[in-house]
């Protein structure tokens, strides 16, 4: 069996994203991988959830737990279609990810790098690997396919 790349699991939160879009959601995907596999998978549910934190990483990282049945993910890393948010971020860190890999950037929200670079704050007790840009093309065409969609009908 071959090993999957970065691609690959990037491609599957795509697949996740686009889900979440297909129901209204912000079409963001996010998979938990360890030990070469995927053990917690999440789309974007904050509007059918009515919950402000039911984005993809959270609801990624808490499968992840469930599965793995422990909140600390050493050796976990983390593919999202969109660079984290502060919230996300820190949830990365307090679950001590390894690392997190994104596809497109986010400049108004990114805590990764564009905005603020939360994983490089002084005084955290864990620093979580970021890197951005896998299938950054697809990524933020969805996202933006998504948006002007809603600005071309608001209802």
């Amino acid at each position: 069996m071959a090993l999957l790349t970065d691609m690959d699991f990037m491609r599957r939160a795509l697949e996740l994203a686009r889900a979440a879009g297909a129901e209204g959601e912000v079409p963001v995907g996010a998979v938990v991988v360890c030990g070469g596999r995927i053990v917690g998978e999440g789309a974007n549910r904050p509007i059918a959830g009515h919950d402000p934190t039911a984005h993809a990483e959270i609801i990624a990282l808490r499968a992840a737990g469930a599965a793995l049945g422990s909140y600390r993910l050493n050796d976990a890393v983390l593919y999202v279609t969109l660079e984290p948010c502060a919230m996300c971020a820190a949830a990365m860190v307090h679950a001590r990810v390894r690392r997190v890999v994104f596809g497109a950037f986010d400049p108004k929200a990114g805590a990764a790098g564009s905005l603020i670079d939360l994983f490089r704050l002084q005084g955290l007790n864990h620093r979580v690997d970021a890197f951005g840009g896998v299938l950054a093309d697809e990524c933020g065409t969805l996202l933006s396919g998504f948006f002007e969609a809603r600005r071309a009908d608001p209802s």
